[in-house]
């Protein structure tokens, strides 16, 4: 089961705050050590709630960053990636719901945490990716939400491995996200 549609839609409330603690961090268990993130709820609260509540339910165990592209970012959070068989599908899942984009001025500097997306603004969903060089031309054009304060060099170990024509990395790199309160 892959977990799709499980969770309630997004909460749109107009002005509806993050239950999320200020001090909430995101702890991404890899193959090659940890990362450790910092939200910025200030900044994105809506992106911020919307992982935090996956990671909680377990949404992101066992799914892998299923593509890496050297000197440019790691991208991760698809729970089609929780079966090896269906590598063709790899980029296309989500949630079974989207987040509205919550643009800003932060920019995409290494270790930047931020959310992908379809060509519509506001179609993220669960995907996820983190910037392992300066990437400026993501600028307000991508929700950053948090960035890794500990481990970028786990995303660097995981940026350079071997990958196919997809960019999809040769060998499994599976996460398990805790969230720290």
């Amino acid at each position: 089961v892959s977990g799709i549609g499980l969770l309630p839609a997004a909460d749109n409330t107009p002005n509806s705050k993050t239950d999320a603690p200020k001090s909430a961090r995101a702890i991404i268990k890899t193959k090659f050590g940890d990362l450790e993130i910092k939200f910025y709820p200030d900044v994105a609260p809506k992106h911020v709630e919307n992982f935090i509540q996956l990671a909680k339910a377990g949404f992101y165990n066992g799914t892998i960053f299923h593509r890496v592209i050297p000197g440019f970012m790691i991208q991760g959070g698809d729970p089609n990636t929780k079966d090896s068989l269906k590598k063709d599908t790899y980029g296309q899942g989500g949630p079974g719901h989207t987040v509205k984009a919550e643009f800003s001025d932060i920019p995409h500097k290494r270790g930047i945490l931020s959310m992908a997306r379809a060509a519509d603004p506001d179609s993220a969903g669960s995907q996820f990716f983190i910037v392992v060089e300066d990437s400026r031309f993501l600028d307000r054009k991508y929700s950053v939400f948090g960035e890794v304060t500990k481990g970028i060099g786990v995303a660097d170990k995981i940026v350079n491995m071997p990958r196919d024509e997809r960019d999809n990395p040769r060998e499994r790199v599976e996460m398990t996200v805790t969230i720290v309160e």
